[in-house]
């Protein structure tokens, strides 16, 4: 195993949204299945504002906390109401060659006021399974606000890499006092990752290849599309393409975009980035859309405001036997399919690639979205987290692979129980809507005679109103 192969094993969320507490669970933890080279799939289904979304935007928030960004102030808005503190907490393994982690960061949150949001604590705990060897889990760094005293504890791993380099003592307060100020991660901020990601010989070394392990592993190698993703294309303002390429001199990776609404100026090293992402989609788009490929209309040179000569371009649809024509006359739902196509290749092809989508249905045929997850669950290696609204995954998708918002705050995903072998899943979830039988409420229940006289009133109020 040239690379380290990193999979996402759970997550939980505390306070985030309408969330007081619920924990996701990969397919491979829920079987106490240790598998670093197949897919795993796992669908998020729920009534609507019973927490899907929360999902998603727990795993963007955690990953831009482990790539040592500054926390979003949107961040803010997302802590419940009814208090002024959140978790995140997420769990990966880690295979390398004959070892295999199993690592825990758990960050708390806190809101100091309505647009800022700041990190109390975090850590980063580790167990190792090794020629059927297994070790304790434990802490092996925590960062505390509160404690102005010491940089990180236990004071043992300190001093494991104080023995190293004593020079790092004033570095590791300066990084301290960095990361509060910027707000961002101490572990993974900027200034701490500079001292832990040097090349020690011993002592750190195990937890410098861990920290390097995560970060990377966030940066490169985590997709996650929201809904605002989708947003772009609905309002036909941009075509976001999320995408990832590696080559040999480096890997590039993050959102491609490219205006719906006019033609778009690129310089000589973007427009070399887009025809690498559409020659990869083109080698998949023609089988999901017959006969279709995408091609990259050069329209000559124009002048950037940057002074520099660019690119004028614009991506055409073209179909065997019919003219190009500009991508933004396509359904919304082929512009969906290629938004988010290269990293659903990635996912396909690489056992480190973790993608979530928000809606991953918005737009999509119904038998279409179907046949992809089926595919992806038999032939990918990567892992795919969706939420979505179309039942259609539930006849596709065994009972590991789907999880279920349900009305319950303090519990809000689950997996559906008492399912067998020869039971279709999409039944089982609508007779437990109408009948029950579930350890939580899936379903809070409306009222059609209630929404139908609401209607009612609100139409006869509608009529007396004078303008």
């Amino acid at each position: 195993m040239d690379q380290p192969i990193v999979r996402l094993r759970s997550l939980e969320l505390t306070n985030i949204k309408n969330v007081e507490y619920g924990k996701v669970e990969l397919p491979n933890t829920l079987l106490k299945k240790s598998d670093p080279t197949s897919a795993e799939v796992l669908g998020i289904y729920g009534q609507n504002g019973s927490g899907k979304t929360a999902v998603i935007d727990g795993l963007h928030f955690l990953q831009q906390i482990m790539i040592g960004n500054r926390i979003d102030k949107s961040f803010a808005d997302y802590i419940d109401v009814s208090g002024d503190t959140a978790e995140l907490d997420a769990s990966f393994d880690i295979f390398s060659s004959d070892i295999t982690y199993e690592a825990d960061y758990h960050l708390s949150l806190r809101k100091v006021d309505e647009s800022s949001v700041i990190i109390d604590k975090e850590s980063l705990s580790r167990s190792k399974s090794s020629k059927n060897k297994r070790f304790n889990k434990t802490v092996f760094m925590e960062y505390n606000r509160k404690n102005k005293d010491t940089v990180f504890t236990p004071k043992k791993r300190l001093e494991e890499l104080l023995d190293e380099n004593k020079d790092y003592k004033m570095d590791l307060i300066v990084a301290k006092k960095m990361a509060e100020k910027s707000n961002c991660s101490y572990i993974f901020g900027e200034s701490s990752r500079e001292i832990f990601f040097d090349d020690y010989k011993e002592g750190f070394k195990e937890y410098s290849f861990l920290l390097k392990t995560l970060f990377s592993f966030a940066l490169r190698d985590l997709f996650v599309i929201r809904s605002s993703h989708s947003g772009m294309i609905t309002a036909k303002i941009f075509l976001p393409m999320a995408f990832r390429i590696d080559d040999d001199e480096n890997g590039m990776k993050g959102d491609f975009a490219v205006s719906l609404a006019q033609p778009t100026v690129l310089d000589e090293k973007r427009l070399n980035v887009l025809h690498q992402i559409i020659d990869q989609i083109n080698l998949v788009l023609y089988t999901i859309i017959p006969e279709m490929k995408i091609t990259i209309n050069e329209y000559g040179k124009q002048m950037m405001n940057n002074g520099k000569e660019g690119h004028k371009i614009e991506l055409m649809s073209s179909r065997e036997g019919l003219p190009p024509f500009p991508i933004r006359m396509e359904s919304e739902g082929i512009i969906k399919i290629i938004s988010i196509l290269n990293a659903l290749i990635q996912a396909f092809g690489d056992e480190s690639i973790c993608l979530a989508i928000d809606e991953f249905d918005a737009g999509i045929y119904e038998y279409m979205l179907g046949e992809l997850l089926g595919i992806f669950q038999e032939n990918a290696k990567g892992q795919l987290i969706f939420t979505s609204h179309n039942l259609r995954a539930l006849e596709m998708l065994g009972k590991e692979s789907i999880m279920f918002s349900t009305a319950n705050p303090e519990n809000r995903y689950i997996h559906m129980k008492n399912i067998k072998g020869s039971n279709n899943l999409r039944d089982v979830y609508l007779r437990s809507i109408t009948l029950g039988g579930q350890n939580e409420e899936i379903y809070k229940e409306t009222d059609s005679l209630k929404i139908a006289r609401a209607f009612r009133k609100a139409g006869r109020r509608r009529k007396n109103v004078t303008y």
